[in-house]
């Protein structure tokens, strides 16, 4: 124990060392930055405002001194941080301080992709997109254009492209990410499970991962939330081919073969079923279709599903005991990024029905219901009406799809069917890294008369478009108002903490001044952003001086269970819980989950499993000094067993070459006992090839570069990537 301790002590000790070695980096660049912007303010400020890292949103206390932006914290009152923030939230200060940012508007010089600019005033760039916008609009139609954004910063951009006529606007964190899990549990319960999820993993006896790599994946309030049900006793089960970290904390840890989840899921609901450990009484009141269901899953058992998952029979059995023996406090989570293998809403709709099985929705320790502040919209004009359909999903492909599929807009570009689609904008999303099939992408791409990247860095994306507009980081910007759906109402303000260093400009400015020049400034009545935040939250009865000194308005406590006063309603088509799917049945899809066999690889093969790093958020902080100098180059895991056969060890470098012959950048080699021998696991977002990212050019291995192969859910048009298979090569 004293040897764990000191080893401990020696790498904290070693990470502070170069943190302050960081820091001083920081400063040097902050008395540049001071007198660009010319801020001379003195004494030491706290203002809150909230993250934009990732998606969680988290309340955020700046440290602001002497004019220099000095350190961040969680706000207290805020219940998404609860105090606390995440590495990468407190490592926001390098986003600031980040050398790589793009300092002033771009209009390309040469051909796409090349990665060579004029820069050139904000006018000039509105201009030029505003012509080329007018002259697309003549020839093909407002629709003709098409917006991919993440995270609440698009909202205005939205808003100028729908007053402009458009009405294809899509995010990859469906159709990429949890898209199946929404519609899996729409069908089900007939809502989704909201974002943040309406996990209530504080209150859970039992907690069920499966593929969720938490801890990893670094959601804060659920971190904060997991360590209090371990703190309590929770028992914990956790399947996954990798012993990830929160498989350390687990009771139970069940390797299984990748691309079996589902056999599993039927397994454990046959034994459930079977053996009388549902919730009688609920599903007794709630369910529609039980003892089609029950049928339906009757030949599923653990001796079945052994050879498939590779988890014998017994360890089924006493896992499917252990989540009866806590219902209705046992809750399956229903996990992120669930885009794997093509048949993903139905694997959800199955983990939705394991939790109807446990009866957790609606009950504490399960799903709350989450609830929200009422807050006014602005009063705009209405917009005009769109003469032509969404273009991503056509004579409705993917009849379950509930938001826009990002992958039938780029198929649409591609293919110009229903429509041609001739421009795009990209806000705060790197469509190279986020969407599988690079090429393809690219391919949409020539085909576009213009594309507009707004971002803070210069991403793979950026550097195939005509216009690159430099945006203000969130840490010098207004945003929309945030009014979350949470266990507790609440709204929270986005504001400037520092001055943008250079010509970056916040959203609401560009998308303000782009109106402007289309002739659309009815649509933008307010001067500033104050003014429209002032306007909607005098409107909903709140005061603005007031949310700006303390970054969040609570509103009053709320039921959020079913025993505490919620009403006991599911909007499906029956009204109740559907464990049997007449409308899925009727679209010609299974009415109950069925398992297919995985496809597998080539021989000598490998499947490429992917996740995150709790330092990381996608492919956007590569650039970022200071999570950098904590995690800066990713690792392939291999079987120690298997490296020991290919003579590898841990620190070497190999490369990897996917099915189809794409070779990776080198990438180390971390050979363990904690992944199965027949897959390998890379974090995402490293292997930068765009070499306008100096710090993070070609550090480690893109996992986006490998996905070359998907396949495409059919029930809502999601891309399951878990498909592609690598060998290793030598690094010479």
């Amino acid at each position: 124990m004293d040897n764990i301790s000191r080893r401990k002590f020696l790498k904290i000790s070693a990470t502070t060392i170069s943190a302050a070695a960081t820091l001083g980096a920081v400063g040097k660049i902050t008395a540049d930055v001071n007198k660009i912007s010319g801020n001379t303010t003195k004494g030491l400020r706290k203002i809150p405002t909230f993250c934009d890292i990732c998606f969680w949103k988290c309340g955020v206390i700046a440290y602001v001194k002497d004019g220099k932006l000095w350190k961040l914290e969680g706000n207290p009152l805020d219940p998404l941080s609860r105090g606390r923030l995440c590495p990468r939230g407190t490592g926001g200060v390098g986003s600031h301080y980040d050398p790589d940012r793009l300092k002033s508007p771009l209009i390309r010089k040469n051909n796409r992709g090349k990665e060579e600019w004029v820069a050139v005033t904000w006018d000039e760039a509105f201009d030029y997109i505003a012509q080329k916008m007018q002259d697309i609009k003549s020839k093909y139609g407002a629709e003709s254009i098409a917006m991919f954004s993440h995270g609440i910063g698009g909202n205005f951009l939205k808003h100028t492209l729908k007053a402009f006529g458009t009405n294809n606007f899509a995010a990859p964190s469906f159709a990429q990410c949890r898209g199946p899990r929404d519609v899996g549990f729409k069908l089900t319960f007939g809502e989704d499970v909201s974002s943040p999820e309406r996990t209530d993993i504080k209150n859970s006896k039992c907690l069920v991962l499966i593929g969720y790599h938490l801890g990893e994946n670094m959601h804060n309030s659920q971190v904060q939330e997991f360590s209090e049900a371990i703190k309590k006793g929770a028992s914990i089960i956790v399947v996954d081919p990798r012993f990830s970290i929160a498989a350390s904390k687990a009771k139970y840890y069940l390797p299984i073969k990748p691309g079996t989840d589902l056999a599993l899921i039927l397994a454990w609901m046959n034994v459930i079923v079977n053996e009388n450990l549902y919730d009688r009484e609920y599903i007794e009141k709630y369910g529609f279709g039980f003892e089609q269901f029950k049928a339906e899953i009757s030949n599923y058992t653990p001796e079945w599903a052994y050879p498939e998952t590779g988890i014998e029979p017994d360890l089924i059995r006493n896992t499917a005991y252990e989540m009866a023996k806590y219902k209705p406090a046992t809750l399956v989570h229903p996990g992120r990024h669930v885009t794997w293998y093509g048949d993903d809403t139905q694997r959800s709709r199955a983990i939705a029905l394991l939790n109807a099985l446990l009866g957790s929705w609606g009950r504490k320790g399960g799903f709350y219901t989450p609830v929200s502040m009422d807050l006014p919209d602005y009063p705009y004009p209405s917009y005009p009406k769109p003469t032509k359909p969404k273009v991503d999903n056509p004579d409705l492909k993917y009849p379950f799809a509930i938001e826009t599929v990002t992958n039938g807009i780029r198929e649409a570009t591609i293919s110009g069917n229903p429509y041609p689609v001739k421009g795009w904008f990209v806000y705060a999303t790197n469509l190279i890294h986020a969407l599988p099939n690079e090429d393809e992408t690219i391919r949409a791409i020539q085909n576009l008369d213009l594309l507009v990247v707004i971002d803070v860095i210069p991403s793979e994306i950026a550097g195939w478009a005509d216009v690159v507009l430099p945006e203000s980081i969130y840490l010098e910007r207004y945003d929309d108002l945030n009014v979350e759906w949470f266990r507790e109402p609440f709204i929270s303000l986005r504001q400037p903490v520092v001055d943008s260093p250079n010509d970056q400009k916040p959203n609401w400015w560009i998308a303000k001044k782009l109106a402007e020049k289309l002739e659309l400034s009815e649509f933008y009545p307010w001067e500033n952003i104050e003014d429209y935040l002032e306007y909607r939250l005098s409107a909903g009865g709140y005061d603005f001086e007031e949310l700006k000194k303390t970054g969040i308005i609570k509103g009053s406590p709320q039921p959020i269970y079913f025993e505490t006063g919620v009403p006991i309603e599911f909007p499906t088509p029956s009204g109740k819980i559907e464990f049997y799917s007449l409308q899925l049945a009727k679209a010609g899809f299974d009415p109950v989950p069925k398992y297919k066999k995985p496809e597998e690889g080539p021989p000598g093969y490998f499947r490429l499993l992917y996740g995150r790093a709790p330092v990381h958020s996608f492919s956007r902080t590569q650039t970022n000094r200071i999570l950098m100098d904590m995690y800066n180059e990713n690792e392939v895991w291999i079987n120690k067993f298997i490296a020991d056969r290919l003579g590898l060890k841990s620190g070497d470098y190999v490369k990897l070459k996917n099915q189809d012959g794409v070779v990776s950048n080198k990438i180390k080699v971390k050979a363990t006992e904690r992944i199965r021998p027949d897959c390998v696991y890379i974090v995402h977002g490293f292997g930068h090839n765009s070499k306008m990212l100096k710090f993070a050019y070609k550090k480690g291995a893109s996992d986006s570069q490998l996905i070359k192969r998907y396949v495409i859910d059919p029930l809502m048009g999601g891309t399951g990537m878990n498909v592609n298979f690598v060998t290793i090569e030598m690094e010479v």
